[in-house]
C-alpha cells in the first residue's frame, strides 16, 4: 500500500466538501471499526436447535452461523438497553 500523500487540512476540506476522493490523503493502514472486533464464544445448542437453525440455513443459502449472527442482532437491536 502506497504511503499516504500529504495535504493540507483547508485543502483536504474543500476537496471532501465538493465530493472529490481524499482517499490517497488518509492513512488506513491502522483504522478499525468501533464496536466492530470480532471476538469467538462457544455456545452449546441442543441438537434439535442445530437441525433447525441447518434447515434455515439452507432454504436461505447462507451460512448457520449467518443465521445466529442476523437473528442475535435482531433481537439486540429491539432491546431497551441495546448499547451500539
Amino acid at each position: 500500500m502506497k504511503p499516504a500523500k500529504k495535504m493540507k487540512a483547508d485543502s483536504f476540506d474543500r476537496t471532501f466538501d465538493s465530493g472529490g476522493d481524499v482517499s490517497s490523503s488518509l492513512e488506513l493502514s491502522g483504522a478499525r471499526r468501533p464496536l466492530r472486533q470480532q471476538r469467538r464464544v462457544n455456545v452449546d445448542f441442543p441438537v434439535w436447535m442445530i437441525d433447525s437453525l441447518d434447515r434455515e440455513a439452507e432454504r436461505l443459502g447462507v451460512t448457520r452461523q449467518s443465521i445466529i449472527k442476523v437473528w442475535l442482532a435482531e433481537r439486540l437491536a429491539l432491546a431497551p438497553h441495546a448499547g451500539h
